[in-house]
């Protein structure tokens, strides 16, 4: 079955969105040699994805060529993770919900205006 196995976040200004993801979840960016501005993201260790960031092309409208893609991180505790998010400056998407048998999930924006999910495991949530 195909996976996700790379992301991508496209920001205005990528030096706020580094600082943003490095503070929220300690990952690790790093400038990629190539032709154009892109930074690797190390996500960490074990399961998941890494992915990149680049500077948006167009400005955030119907009409731009890339709004977001939705990325759900792990995390441990939701509300926590939550109120770190809003508490640097981000906004709340979609708020916590139950997602039956499996966890907590909220959806969140960041200072860029894209969104991402938060998922706390669960088995007994409902």
């Amino acid at each position: 079955m195909p996976r996700p196995i790379h992301f991508e976040i496209h920001a205005a200004d990528p030096q706020r969105a580094i600082a943003f993801y490095q503070k929220m979840f300690g990952w690790q960016f790093t400038a990629w040699e190539g032709p154009m501005p892109y930074w690797v993201i190390k996500t960490g260790d074990g399961p998941g994805i890494d992915g990149g960031l680049l500077p948006r092309r167009g400005q955030v409208s119907p009409e731009a060529p890339v709004i977001a893609y939705v990325c759900t991180i792990d995390v441990a505790n939701l509300d926590d993770s939550v109120a770190r998010a809003l508490g640097m400056g981000g906004e709340m998407a979609l708020p916590k919900q139950a997602i039956p048998g499996m966890g907590w999930l909220a959806y969140a924006k960041d200072p860029e205006g894209n969104i991402f999910g938060m998922m706390q495991s669960d088995p007994a949530a409902a």
